[in-house]
């Protein structure tokens, strides 16, 4: 008799598979979720890059491209750091240190940096790297002071070039040549000369170190690392690719983001729509458990029969589910390379540990729902259980509806704290709210689906005999209602949140840049302009004009123990406050605006969220790691649209890679200038430059619709898939329906009339959620409330709708001609 309930599970799977499909397809779906982001994930913590120009330096020093911030004391110590938005460098100091150490041959210090000689942009060392990278003279002599050593410019040996360097024009000669005419652009200076000329006096971004004669590189790693200490990060085998490329470091933690706080969140979605998916089809099968209760089966028994159910069917839909998984995950990785946010050499990671878990994470999932479900069924007295299948139960449950009620009252407490804070406080806030909607929704959907029946209902019941029984089916029947409109909330709150974030951001953006840009032409250069030309820029007409070097820099966020570091699109301006007035209209809100050293001014939304004010002193990180703490001189309103960190030129550029500006702002310039700047770069007209600003901010967009699609996508196929289970499986009312006289178009009227009342109840419910989590994040954001695009609004209700219908349409005809 022990193998009784096996047996039963095997012949349920064998001889009715329609009833498992449902099933099958949403636990495939939770494994494809899970599988893809967890790809991502272990790409994120197994990154690496094979080293390039450092192949030949079997040990190379390098400074931790990690900014950190560390909050808290003892065990509640954290560090929430972030990588620096260009290079940390090391002291120049360090290669004398390096190089005492008892295995190395030499220690060279290693720089690069972008020289310009006329429009063209060339790559320049120090001419010791030539000791790891290989490169040869082809003629003439290594350089001394004032030479330079050029490759792939045309030079000869003997001529005089004038070469841009951070410190403006100056005259080299040209001391020999590698190579050919072809190949990159290419200087090399002094070792000392590449230094001072590099922008960055005293630092160097790595030391390589060539180990003497029968020292491995192990021993070699272990001896600099003891002479360097804390000092710096030394390197062997693929790591040193991550000295070489620091984006490797930015690429980790956004690989680690998506496939961690992303994943998390689609992957809880993922197990929580499959397990009510599982639920549902173990409730659909009330009536065969009771009759299995009635013959005497016992609550183990039916237990047991759960369980071998849902080992027969869950292992191969995850491991099915894994395919499209990896598929996902490649596409996404391609997609993150071909917008430089991960270094082309980056490859992706494919092991069985996501695969594993993805499996196991199904296998799980139904196991625990299906016992859950089963729990009832197998505990109550058969004749009870005869009765129940037949009539729905009414009586909402003890543990359920408390915590849905519980939840329902966080989401509303939470868009309360989101609406009362600013920044990312107000985000991360409003990102809770969301989820805990939907947990209340999917806790108390019975409730929700009888007071969504008897709302929605109403009209339907003066517009005729299929729509008045449609009205009542679904007050009737709540919890199957329930579980159709769970999904279609959950698509429409993820979808809704994620894409109209982007949009009311762009929106405010767009709005700050057009009162924001005053100036009459925009010039943009790959290459940069150097000081003399933005003084040129301004001509003897009476014009204005600044440079602006576009980066970024890090600077504390949140409050108490919850600081981190957030980075901040950053404008250093080479000019004065009184130009930079006159091509930008920055809304100052307090404060003046001074470019003067020690001097910062910030956006107000910003500065609220780091909680300061005109007068404090800020904790900055710039662009290499640098500390400072310059004063807030000013706050002002458009730092969204134009930049949120302003700050003179002149200390910002000796902690970037390249201290040319890259773009040139001016107002009244006289046509010889304008003329002069166009052979160096492309003018652009204020409008032009707002496009092409919206497209440089489509990159984030694509993350957000990438992620909308992503999860409402799946909710989409689970809101597809429960209405087809749930049409299916009323085959007999359907029927019966037909026997009593309605005719077949009445049925079908019927039908569509319910699903257009499920799918409204989802779309209203889900935009509701929508709006309590976009309203304080936006306020919190922006200092605007949401933009929601009317047509795109509507193609996400009008899906929901047609999804529905059609959803609810094939399989009641087919239904129909089955019972026919």
């Amino acid at each position: 008799m022990s193998f009784v309930p096996n047996g039963l599970a095997r012949a349920a799977v064998r001889f009715k598979p329609a009833a498992f499909v449902g099933t099958f397809v949403a636990l495939a779906m939770a494994a494809f979720i899970v599988s893809a982001c967890g790809i991502l994930l272990e790409t994120g913590l197994r990154a690496s890059v094979p080293p390039v120009r450092y192949a030949d330096a079997p040990v190379v020093a390098a400074a931790d491209q990690k900014s950190h911030y560390e909050t808290g004391s003892g065990e509640d110590r954290s560090d929430n750091g972030a990588p620096v938005t260009d290079r940390a460098r090391l002291a120049d100091s360090l290669v004398a240190k390096a190089a005492s150490a008892p295995g190395a041959r030499t220690a060279v210090a290693d720089v690069t940096f972008p020289v310009k000689q006329g429009n063209k942009e060339l790559t320049a060392h120090g001419w010791g790297s030539t000791a790891f990278t290989g490169e040869k003279l082809s003629a003439g002599r290594a350089p001394g002071t004032g030479d330079v050593v050029l490759a792939g410019t045309g030079a000869r040996v003997g001529e005089r070039v004038t070469l841009t360097t951070a410190d403006g024009p100056r005259d080299f000669r040209v001391s020999g040549v590698s190579g050919g005419s072809e190949g990159a652009p290419t200087a090399w200076f002094t070792d000392s000369e590449a230094v001072q000329l590099s922008g960055h006096p005293g630092r160097v971004d790595a030391i390589a170190v060539l180990p003497k004669d029968g020292v491995t590189d192990a021993t070699l790693k272990s001896q600099v690392a003891k002479a360097l200490g804390d000092k710096a990060e030394v390197h062997t085998g693929d790591d040193r690719g991550g000295a070489e490329d620091p984006g490797l470091t930015e690429a980790e933690e956004l690989l680690t983001g998506l496939g961690g706080s992303f994943g998390g969140i689609a992957a809880m979605v993922a197990v929580f729509t499959a397990a009510a998916t599982v639920a549902l089809s173990v409730g659909q099968r009330a009536r065969e458990f009771a009759l299995l209760r009635a013959i005497g089966t016992t609550p183990r028994q039916i237990r047991r029969t759960v369980a071998t159910e849902t080992l027969l069917v869950a292992p191969l839909a995850g491991a099915l589910g894994c395919l499209p998984g990896i598929a996902l995950a490649n596409w996404w990785f391609g997609q993150l390379k071909d917008r430089d946010a991960v270094p082309e050499a980056v490859d992706l990671s494919v092991s069985f540990i996501p695969m594993a878990a993805a499996v196991g994470t199904a296998v799980l999932t139904a196991l625990l729902a299906g016992m859950m479900a089963a729990r009832r069924p197998a505990r109550i007295k058969p004749g009870q259980a005869l009765s129940e299948a037949s009539v729905e139960r009414l009586r909402p449950g003890w543990v359920r509806t408390p915590l849905g009620v519980a939840a329902a009252v966080g989401g509303v407490v939470l868009s309360g704290v989101a609406a009362n804070t600013s920044g990312d406080d107000a985000a991360n806030a409003a990102l809770g709210v969301v989820m805990l909607f939907m947990l209340a929704v999917a806790l108390l959907g019975p409730l929700v689906a009888r007071a969504c029946a008897g709302l929605f209902g109403l009209p339907l019941r003066g517009a005729g005999a299929s729509a008045s029984l449609a009205a009542a089916n679904s007050r009737s029947n709540a919890r199957r209602m329930a579980s159709a409109i769970t999904p279609i909330v959950l698509a429409m709150a993820f979808a809704s949140t994620l894409v109209f974030m982007h949009t009311s951001e762009n929106k405010v953006a767009e709005n700050q840049q057009r009162d924001g840009i005053t100036a009459d032409h925009i010039v943009a250069s790959p290459t940069g302009f150097d000081a003399s030309t933005v003084r040129e820029a301004t001509g003897p007409g009476g014009g204005s004009a600044v440079g602006l070097l576009k980066t970024s820099v890090l600077l504390p966020m949140g409050s108490g123990g919850d600081r981190y570091l957030q980075s901040a699109s950053t404008q250093a301006v080479t000019g004065t406050a009184a130009n930079l007035a006159k091509v930008q209209d920055l809304n100052v809100e307090s404060g003046r605006i001074d470019l003067g050293k020690g001097k910062v001014a910030l956006d107000a939304n910003l500065a609220g969220n780091a909680h300061l004010k005109v007068g404090d002193r800020v904790e900055l990180r710039l662009p290499d790691g640098t500390k400072t703490r310059p004063e807030v001189v000013a706050t002002y309103e458009r730092g969204l649209g134009l930049s949120q960190v302003t700050l003179g030129g002149a200390e910002m550029k000796r902690h970037v890679t390249s201290a040319f500006d890259t773009e040139i702002w001016a107002k009244g310039s006289s046509a010889a200038a304008l003329k002069q700047l166009a052979s160096q770069g492309t003018v652009l007209e204020r409008d032009d430059y707002t496009t092409a600003r919206s497209k440089d901010r489509a990159v984030q967009a694509w993350a957000n619709t990438t992620m909308a699609a992503v999860l409402g996508g799946f909710a989409a196929v689970a809101a597809a898939n429960t209405l087809v289970m749930t049409v299916l499986d009323r085959r007999r009312e359907l029927g019966t329906l037909r026997l009593i006289g309605s005719t077949r178009r009445q049925v079908l009227r019927m039908v569509r009339w319910e699903a257009l009342l499920v799918t409204c109840a989802g779309v209203v419910i889900g935009t509701a959620i929508a709006l309590a989590t976009l309203v304080p994040m936006m306020k919190g954001l922006t200092g605007e409330g949401p933009y929601i695009p009317p047509l795109l609004y509507a193609a996400f209700a009008g899906s929901a709708v047609v999804l529905g219908l059609v959803a609810t349409a094939v399989p009641a005809r087919a239904a129909l001609g089955s019972s026919a």
